[in-house]
């Protein structure tokens, strides 16, 4: 198989999320990093190449030059596609450039620093022609997929409750002082936009939900706070929701819940039955019925749908987490790309985090700050 080529838009040696993503998007052999510009000066990102064994003539000191020169390149020697992997506010830029080069787009996550820039990086993904991802990473576990699944095909019955957390701590200090660069540009609204916590990860939980459920979060009332001494963003949040279908439910996020982790997890409640799933013991999905004893289902295991056991990639009983979940969303993302190049049309539903998912999350962040500056006032998103 023809590997698809990938060029990375920060992510340096030393950077945590390039490196996941990078390690993600070799699991399943179908992509191949070809070039990068790793860091925002030509020295660095020569560095980082060298130890990624990218030639130094394909290491590039700015996402300028790097789309320009390879664009250049003949089609079977330059990139396919651009993983973005730097702040929010460097998330825009090389998207638009990159898809008005003619390359498809793989972004962290938010889409954007600002609203507008979403709003305008939706539109040009839907005239471009290319494939763009957004990676919500956490809709990529197999009991995520069942519990999508379960809820599309009715099992629960309606939906009518629904909470989510999304719980850490370690922001519980005023880190940022101390030269930790992660915490330094999350607080800082230039770099991170107007959402702290409520961004980084209140996002993944708004997504998540909508994810599963496949029922759009339309108004809230959002109580945001900033405990840290000094900061201006938000570091904790609490929302009440109210969804399309008429559904309630409540949200809860933090990056001050002292000893806290990666505390995420949903609850989901119909008139059927329920389902509980953590994301720090992400091989159960807990669901209680009605009428019959509690079941616990695993990847792979007896009563999983195909839309489930289809992303297991090793034997049941083995843990898969985080870094398969990336896995999946640039395998989902490769088979598009791939689909595409063939010269076949988009899939209509593709299973992967979208442009327009990211303006969704861009959505519900602008309508939490506004609610929150209104004394947490129903606010539609």
């Amino acid at each position: 198989m023809t590997r698809l080529k990938m060029g990375m838009v920060g992510g340096g040696t030393g950077s945590f999320i390039g490196d996941v993503h990078r390690k993600a998007a070799s699991i399943d052999g179908m992509i191949a990093l070809v070039c990068g510009a790793f860091s925002s000066s030509k020295e660095k990102s020569s560095a980082s190449a060298k130890e990624l064994g990218i030639p130094d003539n394909r290491a590039y000191g700015s996402f300028e030059e790097m789309i320009t020169e390879e664009s250049k390149l003949p089609e079977e020697e330059r990139m396919d596609f651009v993983a973005i992997v730097t702040p929010n506010h460097m998330h825009f830029p090389p998207a638009k450039m990159a898809l008005e080069h003619g390359f498809h787009v793989i972004c962290d996550k938010p889409l954007s620093l600002t609203l507008d820039e979403a709003i305008e990086l939706e539109k040009i993904v839907q005239s471009s022609g290319k494939v763009f991802a957004l990676t919500h990473n956490y809709t990529g576990y197999p009991m995520v997929k069942q519990a999508k699944a379960m809820i599309a095909k009715g099992d629960l019955g309606a939906i009518r409750k629904i909470n989510a957390h999304y719980l850490q701590g370690w922001l519980s200090t005023s880190v940022e002082k101390t030269g930790q660069k992660q915490a330094a540009w999350r607080v800082d609204p230039k770099r991170s936009g107007i959402g702290g916590a409520l961004g980084d990860i209140g996002t993944h939980a708004e997504n998540l939900i909508e994810y599963i459920t496949g029922i759009q979060i339309e108004t809230i009332a959002a109580d945001l706070t900033a405990f840290g001494d000094g900061r201006s963003l938000d570091d904790d949040g609490n929302i009440l929701l109210r969804f399309e279908n008429g559904a309630k439910g409540i949200m809860s996020f933090s990056q001050i819940a002292t000893g806290e982790e990666n505390n995420l997890g949903v609850k989901i409640y119909g008139t059927k039955g329920s389902l509980t799933w953590n994301q720090e013991n992400p091989n159960q999905l807990i669901v209680k019925w009605l009428d019959q004893p509690k079941q616990i289902y695993t990847p792979g295991g007896n009563g999983t749908y195909s839309e489930s056991s289809e992303y297991v990639r090793i034997p049941a009983g083995h843990p898969e987490g985080y870094l398969e979940g990336f896995a999946t969303i640039y395998r989902s993302f490769a088979k598009e790309l791939l689909t595409v190049k063939s010269g076949k049309s988009f899939s209509n539903n593709p299973d992967f985090p979208t442009v327009t998912d990211g303006v969704r999350g861009m959505k519900f962040i602008y309508a939490a700050v506004e609610s929150s500056k209104n004394n947490a006032s129903w606010t539609r998103v």
